[in-house]
């Protein structure tokens, strides 16, 4: 007959089990914790986004505001202010921002979008917010124009017709300029469409539209008649005004402007090529790429400003992109490093009639944002005080730390600070609108961000502001330059053989750990003095996956499971590569690195500096595997790293490798999984992540080449991707696992997943503590490790450190993802750690001899050990949460966190309530428990996992804050601390800030009396509804927005900032009343004044006769 396996019948059961089980709770008479966190606790929500805007589309700037609006292709708006004051909205239809326009100084802005709808944003508020909202049906909209203190929006369209919209109520004048009205009745052709509108700057009554076939019209609103037509044969891509109104300016499709007068219909009065070489003969100069834009800016002492981007010649192949400023008869060429998506011009004034004295230039990059004074010689840039470089280089992994010691920003400030270029701006950042917000967040936070060229970026996080304060260049340790019999060197060349994959740091110690792709772990020391180090000290390791090997456990040629160095693990400088054993299998010559330490001397400006340089070297013709976890203790002096192989500890006091073990011999005769051994000459292929060799085995040519040669594939990974058991999934997260982790068909490699340092029970049953590493492994096993360190001082760097594996402490299902270690009241424990200290001052005894500061542990005075448990530790893994009572090693909590997807991120938190764990799942969930008891606290489906990179960026951090990179250039912080959303209003900077309108220009005594100056247009009379009655209503569909009762939120919020805007809207009041009385009594006397006058004239002339005048 056959068995019935009651297992695999639960199994079945458990997945298609729902996805938020019931907390499973073990016997717990004497673990009563009270926990302090409750579901009341949690709130989540978005905070800020920093970072360039990705793919940029537009940009609006308001004069007299001073902020800086910009819009990109997937819908998002993002509004700089002062630095400091920034804020990101989002059009729900996602299509890309064409056109934007301010409404000067009235705090709103309109975004026309590519799917032919226009929007008024509030800006009012501090989280900006649309009000109205118009949907074309029958046109596309390709022109929007709003004049200087009108309420009339001109859009043009790809039809060539041009609609008016009442910006105050977003409703259709019936008034409507037809393309066939407006060229000539002679012309057969379309004139394309609409690509320029404005108003002439001394009659708002006439309008240049600029057609996209080289047709430019003159029109006059209150006839409805064309008055002049201009015609070229090239395509028109801007226009613009000089300020008198009397010409304009044209730039075309073949790299030409042409200046007309508005008087001359025929030809343009001249014509330029900027970029164009000029032929002898007289001919026309050859044509060159298209003037995208062009603006004219007048100054009242000097020459007018012609600024202008394209219109390089064709035979400047890979000229980087240009900006051309044209002043007099000098012209510079200014070039930029990424392709030109718009420009701006800031005057002084925002009024069009006036002389217009440019001060500066706004170019917005593809991935920069680029600010250029105008007023110096040579034009030099103003230094950008936005945090808009996290993509310089491309980010690959970012950690987060919220309640940092107080003394580091100002550290890390004060080494970052000496590493600032020269050459900018002395003036002040241009754009300087805006309030900052007035929150009480006060604790330190700092994000560090790990990037593909090697670097490592400190952030100043704090108070919901980014500002970057320190740049480590980790290359700088390695050999750039590669061999010159290197076959694959060119293919090569665009890999990122020095990305930076785990960082690991102590914030209290300083000390930094970064592995990069290329197998290679870097400790660095923190020093406020440069120092000049001759040689960089190096490791070399052999870790190796050898099953039939496992008699002699030197798995790697690391040391024996009693961890006793031996002679051949002594420091290695970068000399011939020799190793920390003799392994039988080093005879075949492939003992190589995949990258070259330097051998020259290294000079270390202050800051991070190098102390220790690990590799991992290739073995048997196999490169090494990537590393999937790191962990240092500042205190133990110790670096832990792990890979598909096993793992290795570094005593980088000793400079020596302490321990090199395969993940199998953790278990030794324990082992739980039956593994299959594999022949050590069997074509091997690198379990997943950053080196997959696509074909074949490498061969001897390839040994020496970094893990991204032509043979590789690169794709940075998440260590819980790294096992070979996922089905090779792509981005889309889909993967089939069994629930079972104890199936007997997995594949026999298990990876590290991750570690954590503590001093806690290391066995069963202790009743003292010790110092101890815990591992975890991808196949959900945590292995425990005792530490034996030697005493503090001279003997620290003497006596060799002993580690002996304990055993096996719990199992869980899936990858183990984080550890942590609670006391008995529950509180968490931080590991041990080191102060900091000055390394490159020599020791006079006492500054080296300080005890190693540790964490007071907190051990109950029990009587009975039985009775009263002394620690807590807290596990969890890719599905799963278990809480262990130590030193009994009792599983008292269990929760099943997700049954049909698996965790990516898990942290646990300290909250100003108590603890929790905090967990980011595949299918977009972010949840919290309370810690031991794992209750769900919280559990809000946030965003869909739509890619590779918001799984390798996300992190939690304490206090309720994390953070994610939602683009290749944004970095997006939220909070699921309710505290920190009820303070979020309070710590948003505004947007808007009450500025008076500058005055308009004076006509003049002469302008005034021979009708001269600007002539002013009633366009209410014009385009409203009594004169040009109702417009179409199947043209345009009005939608009323959110914004009014965002409005009302907005301003509810904040009592002190209500009565503050409610005083200056008084003082503005009784000023601009004041001032009407005053105005009122100067007519009143200028009344008297006149009717006196004409009295008297009455009387002198009331008797004279008709001939005698």
């Amino acid at each position: 007959m056959k068995k019935f396996n009651i297992r695999k019948v639960l199994d079945g059961l458990k997945e298609v089990s729902s996805s938020t089980p019931s907390v499973q709770v073990g016997p717990q008479e004497n673990h009563l914790i009270q926990e302090t966190l409750q579901s009341e606790h949690f709130q989540l929500c978005k905070t800020v986004r920093h970072g360039f805007p990705y793919q940029p589309s537009s940009m609006a700037f308001d004069p007299v505001q001073k902020i800086l609006a910009i819009g990109t292709q997937n819908g998002a708006l993002r509004l700089f202010g002062r630095p400091g004051v920034e804020c990101y909205c989002q059009h729900e239809s996602g299509a890309a921002v064409i056109q934007l326009q301010f409404l000067i100084n009235e705090g709103a802005l309109v975004s026309a979008l590519a799917d032919d709808s226009v929007h008024l944003w509030n800006l009012r508020q501090k989280r900006p917010a649309i009000l109205h909202s118009l949907k074309f049906s029958k046109e596309r909209i390709t022109f929007c124009h709003l004049p200087f203190q009108s309420k009339w929006l001109y859009i043009g369209t790809e039809r060539g017709n041009i609609h008016l919209v009442n910006v105050e109520s977003f409703m259709l004048s019936g008034y409507v300029i037809m393309w066939n009205k407006a060229i000539e009745l002679s012309s057969k052709a379309h004139p394309g469409p609409v690509v320029h509108i404005s108003d002439n700057p001394m009659d708002e009554g006439k309008l240049i539209i600029g057609y996209e076939s080289g047709i430019v019209v003159l029109w006059d609103l209150k006839s409805k008649k064309a008055d002049c037509r201009y015609t070229y044969d090239e395509a028109i891509h801007s226009v613009a005004w000089h300020h008198e109104g009397k010409q304009f300016i044209c730039s075309h499709s073949d790299g030409t402007l042409t200046i007309w007068n508005i008087r001359g219909q025929g030809k343009p009065i001249q014509t330029i090529t900027p970029h164009g070489k000029q032929p002898k003969d007289g001919k026309k100069p050859e044509p060159c790429k298209p003037i995208l834009k062009v603006e004219y800016k007048t100054t009242r002492i000097g020459e007018p400003f012609m600024i202008l981007s394209g219109g390089l010649s064709y035979d400047t192949v890979g000229r980087r992109p240009c900006l051309t400023v044209m002043h007099g008869k000098s012209t510079a060429v200014l070039e930029m490093d990424y392709p030109i998506v718009d420009f701006l011009t800031l005057c002084e004034t925002p009024y069009a009639n006036d002389f217009q004295e440019p001060y500066a230039v706004v170019v917005l990059l593809e991935k920069d944002l680029v600010v250029i004074d105008l007023a110096q010689n040579g034009y030099p840039i103003f230094e950008n005080p936005y945090p808009l470089t996290i993509h310089e280089s491309p980010v690959t992994c970012c950690e987060y730390f919220a309640d940092c010691p107080v003394d580091l920003i100002p550290a890390l400030y004060s080494v970052g600070s000496r590493q600032k270029r020269q050459g900018y701006s002395k003036k002040e950042w241009p754009i300087s609108g805006g309030n900052w917000g007035q929150g009480t967040q006060s604790y330190p936070e700092i994000i560090i961000t790990g990037h593909a060229d090697g670097t490592v970026k400190f952030w100043d996080a704090s108070a919901i502001m980014l500002q970057v304060l320190y740049k480590l260049k980790t290359a700088k340790v390695f050999d750039r330059n590669r061999s010159k019999e290197d076959k694959g060197s060119t293919e090569v060349s665009d890999e990122d053989p020095f990305a930076i994959q785990i960082m690991a740091w102590c914030p209290e110690s300083r000390m930094l750990c970064v592995a990069g792709v290329s197998a290679n772990v870097i400790i660095y020391r923190f020093s406020k003095l440069e120092v000049t180090t001759e040689v960089v000290q190096l490791l070399e390791v052999r870790m190796q996956y050898e099953l039939n090997d496992i008699e002699s456990p030197d798995c790697g040629g690391g040391e024996q499971t009693s961890a006793l160095p031996t002679p051949g693990a002594s420091p290695q400088t970068s000399g011939p590569p020799s190793h920390p054993s003799t392994s039988s299998n080093n005879s075949d010559g492939g003992n190589m690195p995949c990258l070259k330490v330097r051998s020259t001397p290294l000079k270390q400006s202050a800051g991070y500096q190098v102390d220790l340089v690990v590799q991992l070297v290739w073995v048997s013709g196999e490169p090494p595997q990537q590393i999937t976890s790191l962990a240092l203790n500042s205190s133990y002096g110790l670096v832990v790293f792990g890979n598909s192989n096993g793992l290795a500890v570094v005593d980088y006091v000793q400079k020596t490798v302490v321990l090199n073990l395969g993940t199998v011999e953790l278990y030794g005769s324990n082992d739980p999984y039956q593994r299959q051994p594999r022949s050590p000459r069997k074509t091997r292929q690198p379990s997943g992540g950053l080196c997959d060799i696509n074909e074949g085995s490498a061969t001897s040519e390839d040994r020496c080449k970094s893990p991204t040669s032509a043979k590789m594939s690169r794709k940075l990974s998440l260590p819980t991707e790294l096992k070979p058991d996922l089905d090779h999934r792509d981005n889309s997260f889909s993967r089939s696992r069994s629930s079972s982790v104890t199936s007997i068909d997995k594949e026999a490699r298990e990876a590290i997943s991750s570690f954590h340092f503590s001093e806690t029970f290391a066995r069963k049953g202790d009743s003292t503590l010790t110092p101890c590493l815990y591992v975890g492994t991808t196949l959900g096993t945590v292995l425990a490790l005792a530490l034996t360190l030697p005493p503090a001082g001279e003997q620290r760097q003497l006596q060799p450190v002993i580690i002996s594996p304990t055993g096996m402490l719990v199992r869980l299902k899936g990858s183990i993802m984080r550890m942590a270690y609670l006391d008995s009241t529950g509180a968490m424990l931080p590991p041990a750690f080191e102060p900091w200290f000055e390394p490159n001052v020599t020791a006079d005894g006492e500054e080296r001899e300080k005890v190693r500061k540790r964490r007071p542990v907190s051990v109950s005075p029990s009587t009975s050990q039985d009775l009263n448990e002394s620690q807590y530790a807290v596990v969890c893994s890719e599905k799963q949460a278990k809480v262990i009572s130590l030193p009994s090693q009792t599983c008292i909590y269990k929760h099943s966190i997700t049954e049909t997807s698996f965790i990516l991120r898990a942290d646990v938190v300290q909250m100003s309530q108590g603890v929790c764990l905090a967990c980011f799942c595949a299918n977009g969930h972010i949840m919290t428990l309370s810690v031991p008891g794992l209750r769900p606290l919280m559990d809000v489906n946030y965003l869909p996992l739509t890619d590779m990179r918001i799984a390798r960026t996300f992190c939690f951090t304490n206090l309720g804050q994390a953070m994610y990179l939602c683009s290749p250039t944004e970095a997006q912080r939220l909070t699921y601390s309710q505290d920190t959303c009820e303070n979020l209003q309070e710590m948003l900077g505004e947007l808007f800030t009450p500025v008076e309108t500058p005055e308009a220009p004076n006509r003049g005594f002469f302008k005034g009396l021979f009708g001269g100056g600007a002539q002013s247009l009633d366009r209410e009379e014009l385009f409203g509804e009594i004169s040009s009655g109702k417009a179409s209503r199947s043209l345009a569909q009005h939608i009323p927005g959110p914004g009014g009762i965002e409005g009302m939120k907005g301003a509810a919020s904040g009592v002190v900032g209500d009565l503050a805007r409610a005083r200056i809207a008084l003082d503005e009041r009784g000023q601009k009343l004041g001032e009407l009385d005053e105005k009122t009594a100067a007519m009143m006397a200028s009344a008297d004044y006149f009717s006196k006058h004409a009295h008297e004239m009455m009387l002198k002339c009331k008797d004279k006769k008709w001939y005698q005048f």
